[in-house]
């Protein structure tokens, strides 16, 4: 996959046009349905193999306005946005990983982070946007912004990139202006304003829910990047581990004693 998910350097950025912004028709996970005018999507089953891109590159400071259409209770953690360098339409659908984070995040230029479990409710409004410096922020209803990540590169074109994970089901892509606290909200990023540092994500969290703290180590690989419910999760799912791709065999949790998975003790919730 390392050359489908190479840099992309023939898009300059002298060419980059505020089209309209949908969901790119082609490059999308496996699970993902498109409406007719690429503006919903939707995760038709599972929990993961939900990603999708914007149609064209994004410039710093574009609003991408989500709205949630639908959640589902049965899995822990949801939505995850970011930006990304790679064209989408170079993309091989059939080579993306299940996951953003931290599957596409390691084999590509991609930058990403988890939408908060209280920002994602149906109906919920999610805008986020890159400035010049490659920090990304989100802001959602009346919340103060706040930083979800950072490092983005900005010499090249940046694409939105959105998993519509988990608790997510289904979100909309709007145009701009499409909720009327967007045009607010244009006016009010372009200044200089201080954002909430208490949002800032930390960084011991499970790499797949991004809600608890990693304390499961897969085995035979050794990876400890995963809480112990995700663990579970996946292994009922792929059992591959998100990081290495392994064959999770076992798993252990700190503290405890080593022991084998079998879907007699699988926990579900």
């Amino acid at each position: 996959m390392g050359s489908i998910f190479s840099q992309e350097t023939e898009y300059p950025k002298s060419k980059m046009t505020l089209e309209p912004l949908c969901f790119h028709s082609e490059a999308k996970g496996k699970q993902i349905l498109l409406s007719d005018c690429y503006s919903k999507a939707e995760r038709m089953s599972t929990f993961l193999d939900g990603i999708v891109f914007t149609n064209r590159p994004v410039k710093p400071y574009e609003i991408i306005t989500l709205r949630i259409l639908k959640t589902e209770d049965r899995w822990i953690g949801g939505l995850r946005v970011g930006f990304t360098c790679l064209n989408p339409s170079n993309v091989n659908p059939c080579s993306l990983p299940p996951f953003i984070c931290p599957d596409l995040i390691h084999q590509s230029p991609t930058w990403a982070a988890v939408v908060p479990d209280r920002f994602i409710k149906t109906g919920d409004f999610v805008h986020f946007w890159v400035n010049n410096s490659g920090e990304v922020f989100l802001k959602t209803n009346e919340e103060k912004k706040f930083l979800i990540c950072d490092g983005v590169t900005m010499d090249f074109p940046v694409w939105a990139v959105i998993d519509v994970y988990g608790t997510t089901k289904a979100v909309e892509l709007l145009a701009p202006g499409g909720n009327p606290f967007s045009l607010g909200l244009l006016t009010e990023i372009s200044m200089d304003e201080p954002y909430d540092f208490s949002f800032c994500l930390p960084k011991e969290e499970c790499l797949v829910c991004w809600c608890h703290t990693r304390n499961t180590r897969l085995l035979p690989c050794g990876h400890t990047i995963l809480c112990y419910c995700c663990a579970n999760r996946i292994f009922s799912d792929t059992a591959t581990c998100p990081m290495c791709r392994c064959e999770i065999k076992k798993f252990h949790i700190q503290n405890k004693s080593p022991h084998r998975i079998s879907p007699d003790n699988l926990l579900h919730q």
